[in-house]
């Protein structure tokens, strides 16, 4: 399970650690003529037309609404959150989902972590603003935080932090 020792907070990615994630992100690449090896949210920001942006940002929000409605708890995701309650630290949730899509996963599996930080409040991992805004709530130094994820996204958005990372 996790490591807890030395550990004043928790911080958790919601897809592929908490809950499962059905989304498809090749189809959804191919759907904005995204390349394969290439940040899909990075190129929406890169495209030329604000109708573009809109466009393919519709085309995500779509997508991660229909998987929000059928996530469900991963039983490993559950344990790591009953243990960190057991240890009485304070958790929150980064995660690279919308606000909406979030709000649905974590309200559908009564998720007890009501601090999430979405892609709407700060950069999206690898970039480790959010995690860095957490920590700074807290008032703990970011060495003494965890981070849990399931991407390398999320190991470098730990490591751009200077917090500790556990990949499930």
């Amino acid at each position: 399970m996790l490591n807890l020792e030395g550990i004043k907070g928790v911080i958790f990615d919601l897809d592929g650690t908490l809950v499962e994630s059905s989304l498809d992100f090749t189809a959804m690449r191919k759907t904005i003529g995204c390349p394969q090896d290439e940040d899909i949210l990075t190129f929406i920001d890169n495209l030329p037309d604000n109708d573009q942006q809109k466009a393919a940002h519709q085309v995500i929000l779509d997508h991660e609404l229909a998987d929000a409605r059928e996530a469900r708890w991963l039983d490993n995701g559950k344990a790591m959150v009953e243990a960190v309650l057991k240890a009485n630290l304070p958790m929150a949730i980064v995660t690279r989902n919308c606000r909406q899509a979030s709000d649905i996963k974590i309200t559908n599996n009564n998720i007890p972590i009501t601090n999430v930080l979405t892609r709407e409040c700060a950069p999206a991992k690898p970039d480790p603003t959010a995690l860095l805004m957490v920590a700074e709530q807290w008032q703990i130094a970011p060495a003494q935080c965890l981070y849990v994820g399931d991407y390398i996204y999320d190991q470098l958005a730990a490591e751009n932090a200077g917090m500790r990372w556990v990949l499930v």
